[in-house]
């Protein structure tokens, strides 16, 4: 049997390091982490997540409706929409490339993609392609 104190050690080690791991994840976008902004599939906007230093807010408006984009270092939302299900509003915050903000009804796209020169290397992402 292992003494406790060997528990403690190797239990401590664990969560420490998982706090590490944590912690260069958090730190924010990678170089070249892009939102782009479709609208029935054309690009409207493009937002560099990792230029993007204070918190700013703009609308995206056609004759189906409009919505209020909201940009913060590293991440990018829907903060109002003016559709009837509002579930591009309850996704909430994106950051990386797992799923796309979606507003079916404005026929909006916000999907974070890396530029051309973050695609230099291997890029881990948790889409299959």
């Amino acid at each position: 049997m292992i003494p406790t104190k060997t528990w403690i050690l190797l239990i401590s080690a664990f969560l420490l390091l998982s706090v590490a791991a944590g912690l260069i994840l958090y730190l924010g976008p990678a170089p070249g982490t892009v939102a782009n902004i479709y609208r029935d599939g054309v690009p409207v906007r493009s937002v560099d997540l990792s230029l993007v230093t204070e918190p700013y807010e703009f609308t995206l408006t056609d004759e189906r409706g409009s919505n209020v984009i909201r940009v913060e270092p590293g991440r990018i939302s829907v903060a109002e929409a003016d559709c009837p299900d509002g579930i591009c509003v309850k996704t909430g915050w994106i950051s990386d490339s797992a799923a796309p903000i979606v507003c079916l009804p404005h026929r909006l796209v916000i999907r974070i993609e890396q530029t051309a020169a973050a695609e230099s290397g291997p890029v881990p992402d948790t889409v299959s392609r």
